[in-house]
């Protein structure tokens, strides 16, 4: 099964909220909003993925996209969002720009597309109090 694949069964099952970053006409970016957890996290919500096509990068998409993600997950009455991100990659910044709260490291959590292993740093925001 291919990502994409995976992203359209879990919205089809209103498990996961696509959001999407449409300029002229073009998709040049995407974040996904996992909805659906455990019945002792109903407060909860996890940002998935967040995707910037290079096209699209400086044009504040970014941004547009966990601005969006946050208001909709207020919106369905989430009340914290989570995210890992990998380790040293210059989304950290970005994650920490837009508010969000490092927690840790976890070293070799993710594989790179290459096969090595690498660290995921976690992050968490408060949203819609």
């Amino acid at each position: 099964m291919f990502f994409w694949d995976g992203v359209r069964a879990a919205v089809g099952q209103d498990a996961t909220v696509l959001l999407v970053a449409e300029v002229d006409g073009q998709i040049l970016g995407t974040a996904q909003l996992g909805i659906k957890l455990p019945p002792n996290q109903p407060h909860r919500a996890d940002l998935k993925k967040l995707l910037v096509h290079r096209k699209g990068r400086g044009m504040g998409l970014g941004r547009a996209l966990m601005e969006a993600a946050e208001a909709e997950a207020t919106r369905l009455g989430k009340r914290v969002l989570v995210l890992d991100t990998a380790t040293d990659s210059p989304a950290e910044a970005i994650y920490e720009r837009l508010g969000w709260v490092r927690v840790g490291v976890i070293p070799d959590y993710a594989m790179m597309p290459d096969g090595s292993y690498c660290g995921s740093t976690f992050f968490y925001k408060h949203v819609g109090h």
